[in-house]
């Protein structure tokens, strides 16, 4: 079967258009899927109560959990496939998939299981209480059930979109959205189901979109698409997959670490109501982070490829232009956060304590936000050529390596408001540590380009 044009243009057509074309549909994709985590919010906070919101946002370490598994092999396998196509070993391509859909399986079941198995003092581990883990177990429990679906659903996504199919993948990430927004009122209000209603709808949504995504590669007009005898392991696939998205991977990891911080720190100085205040905030700068991933994913095709086939300028290309993209994204977000605190926080609650919590907190952690998009942009970027060590060092500095100590250190001197404080200053000594190397690695780029 020939290659697919969809494939072979990640070398040939323009750069800006490339990444218009890919990061288009994964921006959309990603919009809609953190408007949605928003409107959820929304839903459990209006219909539910702010202790719910508590609930969900102690829940968030242990999706990140189970995510960190499923970004390992999803991400990393849509990287790998993305380089195996630039360097034309077409082989190793077409056996990517089968490997993706087991490994995918094996996870899903076995993380779910093990959770659950646990949930009660891993939550408690997390910083629940009394008032609040009763809402994360109802919410969790049934996330966990489907965590299978998720793993799979998440990985599929990904090789679409690393197999020439931007479109596909943001028409499965915008259905799950659909899926979800008219699901969830109905279970929450409709059948009275509350938090559970929640958790419910974003299992089923993915349940249908998978089987959509099953059947697009089950096609075998697909150059990429299930063949017999394709479904299996293979040591090098896995290997390759594993090692590359290691990087998602600790990542995920990371940020459940410094949130279960976050909670406990927040815990100690604060209450419950400043864990639901995070988990607003956390919710609005992961809106508008999530753009920026659509655009990661966008760029991740293009930059894979042509690192495969070794054509340094256009991947000096694409690294700008994404990096200019991202940055304009956070901007909005550091202006409408700044300017608008009280009304981006009133669509989730009306607890006036609440409400008075997350605004204080917004006004700090949004302090630093315009140059966030360039830290992550860089961060994936290495990520995508394979250069895991790096990407997955510079994942750690902000989240582990400069967040964690300064939640020790700010919040001694500062109490509450210098827990908020972490979150600016770890974001600036990241950026500086992500630019040095960023340098170095251009500057390589220049001398292997002159060999060639």
């Amino acid at each position: 079967m020939a290659v697919s044009e969809n494939i072979t243009e990640l070398g040939t057509k323009p750069v800006g258009s490339l990444l218009l074309k890919y990061a288009t549909p994964a921006v959309i994709a990603m919009t809609a899927s953190s408007l949605y985590n928003i409107i959820d919010a929304v839903f459990i906070g209006q219909g539910v109560g702010p202790l719910a919101i508590a609930g969900v946002s102690l829940s968030f370490p242990v999706m990140q959990v189970t995510s960190a598994f499923g970004a390992m092999v999803g991400v990393g396998a849509a990287t790998l496939l993305s380089v195996k196509l630039g360097e034309r070993d077409y082989d190793t391509a077409k056996k990517i998939l089968g490997n993706v859909l087991l490994l995918n399986i094996i996870m899903g079941v076995v993380m779910g299981l093990l959770m659950l198995a646990f949930i009660n003092p891993i939550l408690y581990f997390f910083g629940a209480s009394d008032e609040t883990v009763g809402y994360a177990r109802d919410f969790m429990t049934i996330v966990l059930l489907g965590n299978v679906v998720t793993h799979l659903y998440l990985g599929m996504n990904s090789l679409l979109r690393a197999s020439g199919h931007p479109r596909q993948a943001m028409f499965a990430t915008i259905g799950t959205v659909c899926f979800n927004i008219l699901l969830a009122p109905l279970f929450i209000y409709g059948f009275k189901w509350g938090i559970r209603g929640a958790a419910a709808a974003t299992v089923l949504s993915q349940i249908l979109v998978l089987a959509w995504e099953l059947k697009l590669f089950s096609n075998p007009k697909e150059f990429i698409h299930f063949q017999r005898g394709s479904i299996g392991l293979d040591y090098r696939i896995v290997s390759g997959t594993l090692s590359i998205g290691m990087s998602p991977f600790l990542m995920n990891l990371c940020g459940c670490v410094v949130t279960v911080f976050f909670n406990w720190s927040l815990a100690h100085y604060g209450s419950d109501m400043e864990i639901a205040a995070y988990g607003i905030n956390n919710r609005l700068a992961f809106f508008f982070a999530m753009i920026v991933v659509g655009l990661n994913q966008g760029m991740q095709p293009i930059a894979g490829y042509n690192y495969g086939a070794r054509k340094f300028d256009r991947l000096r290309q694409t690294l700008i232009k994404s990096m200019m993209a991202a940055t304009y994204v956070v901007c909005a977000g550091f202006v409408l956060c700044m300017m608008f605190p009280y009304a981006c926080v009133r669509a989730f609650t009306t607890d006036s304590q609440l409400i008075e919590s997350s605004v204080y907190a917004i006004r700090i952690m949004f302090l630093a936000f315009p140059i966030i998009g360039f830290q992550m942009v860089t961060t994936n970027f290495f990520q995508c050529i394979g250069q895991v060590r790096k990407s997955i060092f510079l994942s750690m500095t902000r989240q582990l390596i400069f967040i964690v100590p300064l939640l020790y250190v700010l919040p001694r001197y500062m109490g509450l408001t210098g827990i908020w404080y972490t979150i600016p200053v770890a974001d600036v000594l990241s950026t500086f540590l992500t630019g040095y190397f960023l340098v170095k690695a251009l500057r390589q780029f220049r001398k292997e380009q002159v060999v060639s």
